[in-house]
């Protein structure tokens, strides 16, 4: 293994939620007078965290998002993450070779701690990630594309950055990342690779990242 840590964004990543979430934060938006399409909000949205729909919002229409939206947001997501939610095919694959290899990695997140836990809950994939290993924008005083998160998760874990590697699916995870001074592999599953062109390395497939861990 060429690494000492990977770290692993979760959205898209470990959890197949950003359909789910892009499409009901499309609708919410539209819903409140700010038209918005699903290819809209993957475009200005994925990746990142709340602060930054609130914030494009009142850039765009000067007007402020109600102070429930977050929670109501939420509310939405997490219901139907009871209902939808899957794991990113093939991951339980990668965290079981790291797991074996005993390579250390973990989960850093533009998500709440709440909405990192209950994809986990839902997927299964909590055997995998204990406190320790679970790391929010929560933890930072800025969110991706600022490498607060992924320094931060490094630190905890007691790893230099420049012996960490990032799973990023979006391009506001791997700015983040390039700005850490670590390696980032790009998933490509649901976003253009040209998209993610500054990334050190492209997959489309969990199997494939496997093979560039190793």
């Amino acid at each position: 293994m060429r690494y000492d840590l990977v770290i692993f964004d979760n959205d898209g990543v470990l959890v197949d939620s950003e359909p789910i979430s892009n499409r009901l934060l499309a609708a919410y938006l539209t819903e409140l007078g700010h038209p918005t399409t699903y290819e809209d909000s993957i475009r200005d949205y994925m990746g990142s965290a709340m602060h930054r729909v609130h914030d494009l919002v009142q850039e765009r229409t000067g007007r402020l998002l109600p102070a429930d939206f977050d929670d109501v947001f939420h509310g939405r997501v997490f219901a139907a993450f009871e209902r939808e939610l899957k794991p990113v095919a093939g991951v339980v694959d990668v965290l079981e070779k790291l797991s074996a290899d005993g390579t250390l990695y973990c989960v850093a997140s533009s998500g709440s701690h709440e909405r990192i836990r209950v994809g986990h809950r839902t997927t299964g994939l909590t055997r995998w990630f204990d406190d320790g290993r679970i790391f929010s924008s929560q933890d930072v005083g800025r969110g991706k594309p600022a490498p607060d998160l992924f320094l931060h998760a490094a630190e905890r874990m007691g790893v230099a950055p420049g012996n960490c590697v990032v799973v990023e699916d979006s391009p506001l995870g791997v700015q983040a990342a390039v700005a850490a001074g670590m390696d980032v592999f790009g998933f490509t599953a649901m976003t253009p690779a040209a998209k993610l062109a500054a990334a050190t390395q492209l997959f489309s497939t969990m199997g494939e990242l496997t093979d560039l861990l190793v």
